[in-house]
């Protein structure tokens, strides 16, 4: 009995020993598609296995920054050029992994007559305020086709309100910029609204994950754990696609099957993948974001390019 009695103490010891390791994260990110896989990552126990306690806040996109400067985020998912504006803007953060690149889940949707983004002069356009995804997807496809932000009249409205006042034909817009899933209900309704243009055409929305340089420094065996995890979710979508689906689409207040439809618009980014991408590909696009950043004004001066990433967690 007295063995049986010091076992089960060893045991609850031990136990709350593993739970007291346990790493807390705050992480801010969107109902994007594209970041799903952490939510997947949270309900599955993935995060858990690796000892960490997650906690996810959604805040809009051109919010994030002003949380992880308040401390009530470690750690953030958002576009690469928007690492670029917050350490421009003096708050110090740096990617440690990939999560996505997308494949036609941004675009442009515009209302009938225009043709083409040529036909935007003059116009006006929907989209999320300077230092957004959906803001310099704007000014990309601008740039590309020879005009600059100051050829359009801007409103600034979030990608699922913007979706929604194009699908209700709000007289004042003639185009709006948004993404999955919220593009997947225009394309289902393309008698209300089009979409002319898509990272199909312009690929240029990569979304990446990221911590502040403190939470780095304090925390490096958890920044490699928040890597581990993902990649473990993306195994579970591979190998349990259905239930992934579900829980992935329930945050998000769509089936599993919606949600599957809106993910094919987008690719997550595995490991290999990942030591790909910042092998060079991050770096040169980072520079041509940046330059665009800077003489669209979003931001005044280039930050320290040299410390926008931190490689360490995905080898």
């Amino acid at each position: 009995m007295k063995k049986t009695l010091i076992a089960l103490a060893a045991t609850a010891l031990s136990a709350a020993a593993c739970f007291a390791q346990e790493t807390k994260v705050t992480v801010g990110m969107s109902g994007w598609t594209g970041f799903a896989p952490l939510t997947l990552a949270k309900e599955a126990g993935l995060f858990k296995k690796h000892g960490l306690d997650v906690t996810i806040k959604k805040i809009p996109q051109k919010d994030r920054h002003l949380a992880i400067a308040s401390g009530d985020l470690q750690c953030a998912a958002t576009t690469v050029e928007t690492w670029i504006v917050w350490n421009a803007a003096g708050v110090a953060t740096t990617q440690i992994f990939q999560l996505d690149k997308s494949f036609g889940a941004d675009g442009m949707v515009v209302k009938a007559g225009i043709n083409s983004i040529k036909d935007l002069k003059g116009k006006t356009v929907a989209a999320s305020a300077p230092g957004t995804a959906p803001y310099f997807t704007l000014a990309w496809m601008l740039a590309k086709n020879g005009m600059t932000l100051k050829d359009v009249n801007i409103v600034n409205l979030e990608p699922q309100a913007a979706a929604n006042a194009m699908l209700a034909g709000t007289a004042n817009l003639d185009a709006a910029m948004t993404y999955e899933p919220f593009l997947s209900a225009v394309r289902a309704k393309p008698e209300a609204a089009k979409i002319i243009a898509t990272t199909l055409d312009y690929p240029m929305i990569m979304d990446t994950f990221g911590c502040t340089p403190k939470f780095l420094a304090e925390n490096p065996k958890a920044a490699r754990a928040l890597a581990d995890a993902y990649f473990d979710a993306l195994d579970m979508i591979k190998a349990d696609p259905k239930k992934s689906f579900e829980i992935m689409g329930a945050d998000v207040k769509q089936t599993a099957q919606a949600f599957e439809n809106s993910q094919k618009f987008l690719r997550w980014q595995d490991r290999a993948a990942n030591q790909k991408f910042f092998a060079g590909e991050h770096a040169a696009f980072s520079k041509e974001a940046a330059e665009l950043l800077l003489s669209a004004g979003i931001i005044k001066a280039l930050p320290d390019m040299s410390r926008l990433a931190d490689t360490r967690f995905i080898n």
